[in-house]
Parts: structure tokens; C-alpha cells; sequence
């Protein structure tokens, strides 16, 4: 089994030294960067599966980090946030963000949250070699490549899609034309390690509809239903 990289990117060196030795502690690799320059540095020369940002950083942000991050198709972000700072972590997920955890955190949740991010991204992890068993979805002229974590367009563009973004998709797609509610999304895509809020999902939802997006306004891939939840109305087909 390979060993995780982290990076944590936090200015407060009291709790970057705990949490970053705890995470070690749990056999993960770790480098620590205090803004978000040294984390851009650090970016450039190493490899990283996952990213620990706190929002609140001399100069630069998290939240604008996180942004770079995301345009540049850069490893997951969890986000680390306040407990007085709830719009934060929605714009954070709205950038792209994995998932946040508020401060001062349980250290026990933030493992499982890291745990969750990481196996996400592993079980999707791109492959260069073609496969006859490759999952393969087709919609409304767009094609879904779940294990590859992208979609191609019905102009043939190639549009990244993050790991919670893939879920949210899959999960929609082998339950197409059915209403599915927030509780439902959570289990299908985070599974029953822990709770989050059903805004999330709302968020992801947002995101993933930019992504699909096509030139008539009305032509709308994910519908909210009046009774609460989503459904997928197009019909999918395996490739």
C-alpha cells in the first residue's frame, strides 16, 4: 500500500506541529507550509494527494488558494475553518473544496474525513491504459468516464471533474429518473462515516450543473424536485 503525502498548509505553528505530527503518527507523510506562498512552492516540487488549508492566512487566503489549486486541477483540498466563519467553508466547497472540518476539530473526524477524500481519489485514480472494463456512461451527448474522473462534452471538450463531483454524478447516473433525496445523496456518496450537511450537497449540486451546463437555460441535467432532493432526468447508457 503506498503511503498518503499531505500537505498542510496553516500559519499557527502550535497546531501545525500537533496535527502534523498526530497524521504522522498515523502513517501518513506530511510537509507543512505557514502561508499560502511557501504552499505554492512546495506544490511545484512534490507530489500530493491531499491538501490540509486553512482558511485564515497571512497575505494570500485559503479561499484564494484554494481557487489556484482548483484552476490549475491540483489534489483535493479539506478546508479548515472557524466555527465563526460558516461562509467560508460554503464558498470553499463552492471553489471546488473537497470538504471542510471546523475549528477546534476532533481529530478522530478529520481522520476519517482525510480517509474518506483519499480512498475517494483512489478509487478513481486516472489510468493511461485502455480497458475493456472500464465504466463508461453516456448521456444527452455528454460521456462519462467515472474512473477517470472526466467528462467529454457534446463538443468534445474534456471537462476535470473532482472526486466528491464524480460521486455526486455516478451516484445520479445509476439512479437516473428517480428522486433522490439530500439524505439519500449523502449516504450514496459519503457513505455512513459521518454526517455533513445537506447544504453541501446543495453546493456540490451547484457545481456540477456549471459543469453540464448547455446554452438553453431551460435545459437543466439535475432538476430540484418541490418535494425536497434532485433527479436526473436523462436517460444513460453503458458504453
Amino acid at each position: 500500500m503506498s503511503v498518503s503525502h499531505l500537505l498542510l498548509v496553516e500559519d499557527d505553528p502550535e497546531i501545525s506541529e500537533s496535527l502534523a505530527e498526530f497524521l504522522r503518527d498515523k502513517g501518513f507523510v506530511v510537509q507543512v507550509a505557514e502561508d499560502a506562498e511557501v504552499g505554492r512552492e512546495v506544490l511545484e516540487n512534490g507530489r500530493f494527494d491531499l491538501i490540509l488549508l486553512d482558511v485564515m492566512l497571512p497575505g494570500e487566503d485559503g479561499l484564494s488558494f484554494c481557487r489556484r489549486v482548483r484552476a490549475s486541477n491540483g489534489p483535493p483540498i479539506i478546508m479548515l475553518t472557524a466555527l465563526s466563519e460558516p461562509t467560508d467553508a460554503v464558498v470553499g466547497l463552492e471553489l471546488g473544496a473537497e470538504d471542510y472540518v471546523s475549528k477546534p476539530f476532533d481529530l478522530r473526524e478529520l481522520l476519517a474525513r482525510i480517509r474518506t477524500v483519499l480512498r475517494r481519489g483512489q478509487a478513481t485514480e486516472p489510468d493511461t491504459s485502455a480497458s475493456a472494463s472500464e465504466l463508461v456512461l453516456a448521456f444527452s451527448g455528454f460521456t462519462f468516464f467515472p474512473y477517470r474522473r472526466y467528462l467529454r462534452s457534446p463538443a468534445n471538450l474534456r471537462i476535470p471533474l473532482t472526486g466528491a463531483e464524480t460521486d455526486l454524478l455516478l451516484a445520479l447516473c445509476q439512479h437516473s429518473r428517480q428522486v433522490l433525496s439530500r439524505e439519500e445523496l449523502i449516504r450514496l456518496t459519503r457513505g455512513k462515516d459521518f454526517p455533513i450537511a445537506a447544504r453541501s450537497i446543495d453546493l456540490l449540486v451547484s457545481r456540477l450543473r456549471r459543469k453540464l451546463a448547455s446554452d438553453d437555460p431551460l435545459d437543466d441535467p439535475i432538476r430540484t424536485m418541490r418535494a425536497g432532493g434532485y433527479a436526473f432526468p436523462p436517460e444513460v447508457t453503458v458504453r
